[in-house]
């Protein structure tokens, strides 16, 4: 989680938001709480389509004038600045409303989002993610290439691989 912040930092995007549902307690503390809004998704079992309503809603009700939004996943380990800014040059070159990474044959996350789209988001329920939305408006989609965006940890059995192969 403090890799996908930092990057977010590092990118020059604001406001960064951060979501925390399950362990909120023990998470939040460890967060740069001045740099950062974190919001508590007290619907956390519902799946990430609560997370992206509860940031999204929180994004349109602080800061009612942001026109996009760039959603991540904290369990990407090679997500960098550099590929937040090629999203945003895509989306920006191309005009298209979502510019999405891609990689491992998809096209997912992190992934950006004109408010255009904010509708459509907050339309998603349970396990929906980002992804749904991409997949339904393939001519609104800008691909950037992410080749490692399918490296992800999920266990600490994944973190062991990872170091183990040198990350």
């Amino acid at each position: 989680m403090q890799h996908a912040i930092t990057v977010a930092l590092e990118s020059g995007t604001r406001p960064v938001i951060t979501v925390l549902g399950s362990n909120y307690d023990l998470l939040e503390k460890n967060l740069p709480g001045n740099s950062v809004d974190i919001v508590f998704n007290a619907a956390w079992q519902q799946g990430i389509a609560s997370s992206i309503h509860f940031g999204l809603n929180f994004l349109q009700n602080k800061y009612p004038t942001v026109d996009a939004a760039v959603f991540m996943v904290c369990d990407q380990p090679f997500v960098s600045a550099s590929l937040i800014k090629e999203l945003l040059d895509a989306q920006q070159k191309t005009g298209k409303p979502i510019a999405a990474s891609e990689y491992a044959g998809t096209i997912g996350t992190p992934a950006l989002f004109h408010q255009s789209m904010f509708a459509d988001l907050l339309q998603l329920k349970a396990d929906n993610g980002a992804r749904k939305i991409i997949r339904q408006n393939p001519d609104l989609t800008v691909s950037v290439p992410f080749p490692q965006g399918n490296i992800d940890i999920d266990t600490s059995g994944d973190y062991s691989n990872l170091l183990k192969n040198g990350f």
